[in-house]
């Protein structure tokens, strides 16, 4: 799946971050709990160097807690790198962030010198939630639709912290096809940018095989079918989602699999681990290897 959603203020905003990063002591990267990798922005990645760096995952409530510690332990290798899990009914836990950013600079922090941080997130993500803990007050407009934040913006926080906001940030194109389903489940894109029923096979297909018990019991099925289209369309049947002629609405059965989803009623779900990016980052090298190969046959003639 190819995501065909970059807003101008997206593009707008990744050439305004290249800009300001050399005089950005401190990253702050938002990242969903439940897609550690897919909802990282490969900018970050690219201009980074040893700039020290906090990944906040949110969402935690969403997400399978041991998934997310083996994430945080993966993550917590690379050089400079500290991890916080949270959500954002967790105020006191999102609000050591701060106290994180003067431990990551001592000399700073010691010295009462201005820490000057920058935080980053795809959309809806819950960025800007945090950002209104951290400040103690409301300062960046939320909401559950992607893309909120339009501008950037500087808020003073506490202990000498300057925190620069950045719109919420995704790619004109995601190569891993598997990450671009992931954002689309999660609701990181529009629900316009997609075909419902499209993403609603891709996670069915993935929760049969990794969490069954969590389907079984929520749509009260004896046993799951073994295609994810079968699958579908008896939550379809047993939810109702009948059109004349009992019909299963395969749109309708689709969004109300996703509603449930996204809002955890199913159960605590991670959509990826870090031995299944490792496979996929291995794939997508081949991929790219066998397109230059093309390319370069195609001059050659």
């Amino acid at each position: 799946m190819q995501i065909q959603w970059y807003p101008g203020h997206m593009h707008k905003a990744n050439k305004e971050i290249k800009y300001a990063l050399p005089d950005i002591d401190l990253l702050i990267e938002i990242l969903d709990a439940r897609i550690p990798f897919s909802s990282q922005n490969p900018l970050l990645a690219e201009l980074r160097g040893d700039k020290p760096t906090i990944r906040v995952l949110n969402k935690t409530d969403l997400a399978d807690p041991a998934v997310t510690r083996h994430w945080q332990d993966q993550m917590e290798q690379a050089q400079a790198v500290k991890t916080l899990a949270v959500t954002i009914r967790q105020t006191d836990k999102v609000k050591q962030i701060i106290d994180l950013c003067g431990k990551m600079l001592p000399e700073k922090a010691q010295a009462g010198k201005v820490i000057r941080t920058m935080i980053m997130g795809i959309p809806n993500v819950g960025k800007s939630t945090i950002i209104n803990i951290l400040a103690e007050r409301t300062i960046a407009k939320t909401g559950n639709e992607p893309a909120v934040t339009k501008q950037q913006q500087r808020i003073n926080l506490k202990n000498n912290i300057v925190l620069s906001d950045t719109p919420g940030v995704l790619w004109p194109n995601v190569e891993n096809r598997n990450s671009g389903y992931r954002l689309a489940v999660t609701g990181a894109v529009k629900d316009t940018a997609f075909q419902h029923d499209d993403i609603a096979l891709f996670a069915l297909d993935y929760l049969s095989k990794v969490y069954p018990e969590q389907l079984q019991k929520r749509y009260q099925l004896d046993a799951l079918p073994g295609e994810a289209l079968a699958l579908l369309q008896a939550i379809g049947k047993r939810r109702g989602c009948l059109r004349a002629g009992q019909k299963i609405d395969l749109d309708k059965a689709a969004k109300l699999f996703l509603t449930e989803l996204r809002a955890g009623t199913i159960g605590q779900i991670s959509f990826e681990t870090p031995e299944m990016i490792t496979e996929e980052l291995v794939e997508l090298a081949a991929i790219r290897a066998e397109k230059a190969a093309r390319k370069a046959a195609r001059k050659a003639r």
